[in-house]
This record gives structure tokens, C-alpha cells and sequence, in this order.
């Protein structure tokens, strides 16, 4: 997935991913997933996306600080 925000391009396809939590099971509707990436010029963003019933209904990217990085990491072991 790619998403342009404040003119910076996110792009699961050419950022690395750093680390993925998951909940429920692969096609439950209440399913979904978070994956943390960090860009090639350094930027963090979340990936999101879940079933119909789950907090994240649709796909979606949101971009992090690194303390909000580093806050996610922390909670997320």
C-alpha cells in the first residue's frame, strides 16, 4: 500500500519492515494487524488493516514520530 501525507510518500512495498503484531486469526472478522515500517530517508509509519468487525476496517497508513515509534516498540515486545 502507498500513501502520500504532508508530500512524503509511505510505501509498504519499498520500506522495511520492522516488526508486525497481529490479532485473531488470519480471515476472522475481528481480526487485524499492525506492521511497523521505516522508510529509506528514515520516517516510521504504521500500517493498519483488519476485518469487518476490528478496530482497523479498512487498510490505512499512518506516519510516527520516532517517540511514538519507540512508545509502539515498547508496548508491542
Amino acid at each position: 500500500m502507498q500513501k502520500i501525507i504532508c508530500k512524503k510518500v509511505y510505501d509498504t512495498d519499498t520500506s522495511v519492515l520492522l516488526k508486525k503484531i497481529t490479532f485473531g486469526a488470519y480471515g476472522s472478522p475481528e481480526g487485524w494487524e499492525e506492521s511497523l515500517y521505516q522508510t529509506e530517508s528514515g520516517n516510521f509509519f504504521l500500517y493498519t488493516n483488519g476485518g469487518p468487525n476490528s478496530k482497523y476496517t479498512k487498510e490505512d497508513i499512518t506516519r510516527m514520530s520516532a517517540e511514538k515509534k519507540n512508545a509502539w516498540l515498547k508496548a508491542n515486545v
